[in-house]
């Protein structure tokens, strides 16, 4: 094809016809920038293709990854509503002399309410590597795009207030740092003792005198107003937060 051209235009050259050769150059540069734009739209094409392929990568990624981050969330929900429940219960017992719990109840709740520190872990490493490389660009929805990167600021001000409601939570533990009170005794009582391996002691000491202790009930009071803090103003809009961005993305996902 192109040997039929310069046949041409040397023809035309020869004829000395140079209006007719000027078109038929016009003409040539026309085909040339018609293969170029041809050339660019399949490129453009194949590009859009890998981009879109990235997406969806990213995208299945990101939906494990935020549905693991749900079934966390939702377990450390129950375990902060039981620490809840379980400090209103001790509560209860705090200076009333018409109702006193046994030794062992007393340590279960104890036990119970404090043993387990609260602190959300999502799974996040697949948001910071696309963060991290530039690529939230290729997610082409904007609201996703906008909450994903507003995902990351919130769980540090979730963070923040777990470390509060830890704190409150060292509190109490603090009482149990001296020698009034003893945590050999709730070991005893809840058979913790075994788990770790430690002899149970033959006489235990009473913690009982704790429900007439001031400073405990503060703590207490202080602990059961972090720990509703933490639901309502944290946990639960961080769930919805979670359920909003788990909806784009599903719609995202072909």
């Amino acid at each position: 094809m192109i040997k039929f051209f310069r046949k041409i235009r040397q023809k035309l050259l020869s004829d000395n016809n140079f209006s007719k050769y000027l078109i038929y150059a016009i003409g040539e540069i026309i085909l040339v920038v018609i293969g170029i734009l041809i050339a660019l739209a399949i490129n453009n094409m194949n590009q859009n293709r890998v981009i879109q392929e990235k997406e969806q990568t990213y995208l299945n990624g990101l939906r494990a990854e935020f549905q693991i981050s749900k079934v966390k969330l939702s377990e450390l929900i129950e375990v902060n509503k039981s620490n809840f429940q379980g400090a209103k219960k001790l509560l209860k017992y705090v200076g009333n002399k018409n109702e006193s719990p046994s030794e062992k109840h007393f340590s279960e709740l104890l036990f119970n309410t404090f043993s387990s520190d609260i602190s959300f872990n999502p799974n996040n490493s697949l948001l910071h590597e696309i963060i991290n490389s530039g690529s939230l660009k290729d997610i082409s929805n904007n609201d996703l795009r906008i909450q994903l990167t507003n995902w990351i600021s919130t769980i540090e001000d979730v963070s923040k207030q777990e470390n509060e409601l830890g704190i409150q939570r060292e509190k109490v533990l603090d009482i149990f740092r001296t020698n009034d009170n003893s945590l050999r005794t709730i070991f005893d009582l809840t058979g913790v003792n075994k788990e770790i391996g430690l002899q149970k002691t033959e006489q235990n000491i009473s913690n009982l005198e704790l429900l007439n202790s001031r400073k405990f009930e503060n703590n207490i009071l202080m602990f059961v107003l972090t720990t509703k803090a933490m639901e309502k103003a944290h946990y639960q809009p961080l769930m919805e937060d979670l359920d909003s961005i788990l909806k784009l993305i599903e719609n995202e996902i072909k």
